[in-house]
Formats: C-alpha cells, structure tokens, sequence
C-alpha cells in the first residue's frame, strides 16, 4: 500500500505521526529520531511487539509491587517495630489506593487516552515508592503503599485495554497475555532482589520501571479504536497504519472500527440504567465475574504472604522457595502466552481452574494433617514438601489460566461505549476483592492453614462451573465481532 492516501490529495500517512507530540504530537527532535527509525519498524508486527514491551513496564511496576511484601516482612517489622496487623494492613493499603486508581481508570483513559493515563499513572508509583524508602515510621510507609496502589490500580486497567486495542485478531491473545506474563516477572524481580538488598533499597529499585515507561510513551502510537471513538480520523488511520506497517493495506480494518463506533458520540454518556440491556450486563457480568473469581481463589494470600506460608509448611529456607514460586509462576504465564491462540481462553480457563482445585485440596489435607502429627517425624517432613508441591501446583495452575485471561477477556468483550465506565467497575471490584483477600490471609492462616485453602479450593470449583456455562470463546476473532455478538 502507498503512504498516501487516495482520498486526501496525496497526504502523507506517516507525516501526522511523525509530527506529533505529548500524546500524540511529537517535537522536532522526537520527530527526527522516529523518522529515522522508522524503517526498522515497518514491518507490522515488529511494531506491534515494540508497543506491547513498551507498555508491558506498567504490569512489571505492578507486579513489583505485588512481590514487594513477602521478601521484606520480616525486615519491615523489626525495623520499624511493626505488628503483624499493621503489616498486614501495609500488604492491603496497595489494594485500597488500586480502588480508587480503578474507579478512575475508564473514565481517565476516555478522556486522555491510553497513553495519556499510563503516564499519569507512573507519577504516584514514582512518589510512593520514594516515600517508602525514606519511612522513619508506618505513617510514610502507609502514604507510599496507597499511592504505588493508585498507580497499579489505572495500570491494571489500562494496559490490557491499550494491547487489546493495537493487537491484529491472530496475535491478540498472546500479545494480551504479556500484560500478565509482566505481572510475573515484576513479582520475581521483587522477590529475587529482596533476597540481596535491604528493603529501603528495594523500594528504590521499585521506581524504575516507571522511569522507563515515562520517556517511552513517546516513542509508541495511542489506541487507534480510541482515536477513531474521539472522532480524530486523521490520527486514527495513522495510528493503524503505523501498528500493521506501511506496506498493509488497512481498509477493510479501518472501515470495520468507523462501523462499530458509527453509533456512539465522540463522548457518549452511558447511564447505569442501560446496563439493564443484555447486550451491554452479559459481558459486564462476565467480566466481573472473572476477575472476582480470580481474586477469591486466593492467589494474592499467597503471593503476598509466600515466606510465612513455606515456613508454616516446615521449609527451612523459605525465601529461595519463594523465588523459586516466582520463577515457576514466570515460565507457566510464558507458556499461557504462547498456547492462548492456538488452545482458546475457554479450555485453558476450564485447566487452569481444575489443576487450582486438585492442588488447594492437596494443600489443605497436608496442614490438616500436620496439626496432628509430631514435628519429629518423617511424616511431618513429607506433609511439608507435599505443602510446597501443592502451592508450586497451584500458582502453576493459576498462571496457566486464571491469572492472564480474564483481564483478557474484559478488554476484549466490552462493548467500545461502555468500556470507560464497565471497565473501572470490573477493575473496582478487582481490586476490592484483592484487598479483602490480602487483608484477611494472614488472620486466616493463624486462624487454619487447612481451613483457609479449603476456602481457596471450594472458589477454584465454583470457577470450573462460571467458564464452563457462561464464558464464550474469543479467540480469532476481532473486537468488534466479539462485541456485536452480545446484541
């Protein structure tokens, strides 16, 4: 395909985005470095791939956080002469300032942009995890978590949308499973350096890739769905053309988008008494439920709290155990990546969901059993290393499944008028699930490890059901399909 187009005298496709600065329009400067790169990103899919690394810093970010807790309790607590309660609470106020990130993020996204809102995310991570590292007592440390919580509450919304939204049909699923397969590694980056420095440092190490992401925006187009909803046409055909590579012909993609958004204003009011619509409550419920499901199977209580729980099971060096939790949670999310596309959502969902349930069941027996066998025996030893194969199991599970698609999902089937408002709803209650959970893993474990994973294990089954009946099959298809086949 040329880089002109035929109905506008020959304009150049590429001229506005080269032109363009903060979110879309790029200064001189910025414009002579693309200029010069930008044959080594013709090609489609190179392009795609450097968006998503781009904007897959946001989920590391995320992830760091959510690793942060487990490698520097104990530290934390001594240092500032800590309770366990207030710990705890230090574990869950990331969850309370992802709340209020969440209730913002769709609306902030619509307004400003993809891009727009990663970068406004980025400011309070940076500010919370300075405050952290400079604490003299828990009324900094508390700041800090809220604000990093804030941060991660519009990133866990946003990025999704954003590679949803660039990706072609064929590569969406993979491409949508970086968002999580990031999560991951940020959780082993915290927990492998927590391991080496001191929790003050760590908390420095947390800023960076925020600072990365910053001066990276630049570099990559907004959403093009986005442009084409705010009406800036120009823009959006640049965008896609930018995405799929100046050789792809894009007609038929660019005429699908103006379709779907024919019918909404540039900013459609959606009131709550339209969600009484099928069309608009159905992926709505599906995706809330998805992401409670997640939530509740207790995945974070794990996360969050892995040191305690390996030393609970009897594993003298319980921080190299949580390292390797994390390394093994890193390797499944890549293989989810990779067998999304080409397995479906459903079938890896159903998976992911019954391998949580086989091994939460195996790890409650085990706990049940050691409360009644002698520390001093073999058996004990053996009901620990069977506790520590049944958490590997079950993160292993989780990442396979039930960590990365349902954020996949909700990007995909929300309808493009709801899914500012629809989206910080599915998010909110996310994150107040994630709270709850956090909040209450540690209470729960001292009150029964046994008990609290036979919690875990009923949710992971009432999951198998809520896929097995509800969730359609997205895969091959594109948005805007998925989405008009609510109607």
């Amino acid at each position: 395909m040329s880089f002109r187009d035929d109905n506008d005298e020959g304009r150049d496709l590429r001229k506005p985005f080269l032109q363009t600065g903060s979110w879309y329009r790029m200064g001189s400067w910025q414009s002579s470095i693309m200029g010069s790169s930008t044959q080594a990103i013709r090609d489609g899919s190179i392009s795609v791939l450097f968006c998503v690394l781009i904007a897959a810093l946001g989920p590391i970010q995320f992830g760091f956080t959510c690793g942060y807790s487990s490698p520097t309790q104990e530290s934390i607590i001594s240092d500032l002469k800590l309770s366990v309660s207030e710990f705890s609470l230090f574990g869950s106020l990331s969850n309370v300032g992802a709340m209020v990130g969440a209730i913002t993020s769709g609306q902030m996204s619509e307004y400003i942009g993809r891009k727009g809102s990663l970068m406004v995310a980025a400011i309070p991570n940076i500010i919370g995890w300075l405050a952290i590292s400079f604490a003299k007592d828990s009324s900094f440390l508390f700041m800090g978590r809220v604000l990093e919580g804030f941060g991660v509450g519009i990133i866990s919304y946003v990025v999704p949308v954003y590679i949803a939204e660039i990706s072609p049909q064929n590569m969406r699923g993979s491409l949508g499973s970086v968002n999580q397969l990031s999560v991951t590694i940020g959780i082993l980056l915290a927990y492998l350096l927590g391991l080496f420095v001191n929790w003050r440092v760590l908390a420095v190490l947390g800023i960076l890739p925020c600072t990365v992401l910053i001066p990276g925006l630049f570099f990559i187009p907004e959403s093009p769905r986005w442009l084409a909803k705010m009406r800036m046409t120009e823009e959006f055909e640049t965008s896609l053309q930018v995405l799929r590579g100046f050789d792809t012909d894009i007609s038929v993609e660019v005429h699908e988008i103006k379709r779907s958004v024919a019918s909404t204003g540039k900013r459609t009011t959606i009131r709550f008494a339209d969600f009484k619509r099928k069309r608009y409550w159905f992926p709505l419920m599906i995706g809330i439920g998805l992401l409670v499901l997640q939530q509740i199977s207790g995945i974070n209580g794990v996360l969050f709290y892995s040191s305690n729980i390996f030393s609970a099971a009897g594993i003298s060096s319980s921080k190299a155990a949580t390292v390797g939790l994390g390394a093994v949670q890193v390797l499944v999310t890549a293989v989810a990546t990779w067998l999304v596309d080409k397995t479906g959502r459903r079938v890896l969902l159903i998976i992911s969901s019954s391998l949580m349930t086989f091994s939460l069941v195996l790890v409650a027996i085990a706990f049940y059993l050691e409360g009644v066998v002698s520390q001093d025996s073999d058996l004990y030893s053996i009901l620990g290393i069977i506790s520590v194969v049944g958490l590997v199991a079950m993160v292993t599970g989780f990442s396979l499944g039930l960590g990365p698609i349902p954020w996949l999902i909700m990007s995909e089937i929300l309808p493009v008028n709801i899914k500012g408002l629809a989206g910080s709803v599915a998010t909110l209650l996310n994150w107040f699930t994630a709270w709850g959970i956090t909040m209450t893993a540690n209470l729960l474990l001292s009150w029964s490890s046994g008990g609290t994973f036979t919690i875990y294990a009923v949710v992971s089954a009432l999951t198998i059901v809520f896929v097995a009946t509800l969730v359609p099959e997205t895969k091959g298809r594109t948005l805007e399909e998925i989405q008009s086949s609510f109607r």
